[in-house]
């Protein structure tokens, strides 16, 4: 049985998500943020001296950061998720996910960060908006090619992509003028086993 480390209104809604798809037995054990700082709680350290959820147990060993979760679990099942055959698309595949976190996800990040600080953090967000629209329009233009990021089904890259693109919807400026991309998002939120992720894992800001 492999348990997951969920903290409410994170990137471990994806793993929830995965193992939904994969039909992989687990349990969660869940974590709140705190309400002050919104910071995932100490008792996280307990399990991964980073104190960072997702974090996942299986057979003895305790897996830590999303990516690598994800590779796990697709190695767990014999290939599912995983790179396609055709090798452009499994070139693909493996650029967008390790794309989601090396790149997009840091610039929504630091908005989300400079929001809070009063006066300054407004000015410097305006700033950091253009740097967030270079990857929504690079998402939009590869969304317009294709059905899924790495080609024609949907693969693990799908599920590192949804969080960032999850995020920039809810504060990153993705709207309606990015059709492909609020299609594709449409299309994830749909999956019934998104959803069961979804009941099963609780708070979750961004879906």
């Amino acid at each position: 049985m492999i348990i997951v480390h969920h903290l409410e209104n994170s990137r471990s809604q994806r793993i929830l998500w995965m193992l939904e798809e994969l039909g992989l037995p687990y349990e969660i054990k869940r974590y709140e943020r705190n309400k002050a700082t919104m910071l995932a709680p100490p008792e996280l350290k307990q399990v991964h001296p980073l104190g960072k959820s997702p974090v996942i147990e299986d057979d003895g060993q305790v897996v830590a950061e999303t990516g690598a979760i994800v590779e796990y679990l697709v190695d767990k099942a014999d290939g599912r998720l995983g790179a396609p055959a055709n090798r452009t698309d499994a070139l693909r595949y493996r650029f967008w996910l390790l794309y989601a976190e090396g790149s997009m996800m840091p610039p929504l990040l630091l908005k989300l960060v400079l929001a809070r600080i009063p006066i300054m953090g407004k000015v410097a967000v305006k700033k950091i908006q253009p740097m967030i629209d270079v990857h929504l329009d690079y998402a939009e233009a590869e969304l317009s090619q294709r059905p899924w990021f790495a080609g024609g089904e949907m693969t693990a890259a799908d599920i590192m992509m949804s969080f960032p693109l999850e995020a920039a919807r809810s504060r990153g400026g993705l709207d309606e003028s990015r059709p492909a991309t609020i299609a594709w998002l449409a299309k994830v939120h749909a999956r019934p086993a998104y959803q069961a992720g979804l009941e099963k894992g609780g708070p979750y800001a961004y879906a």
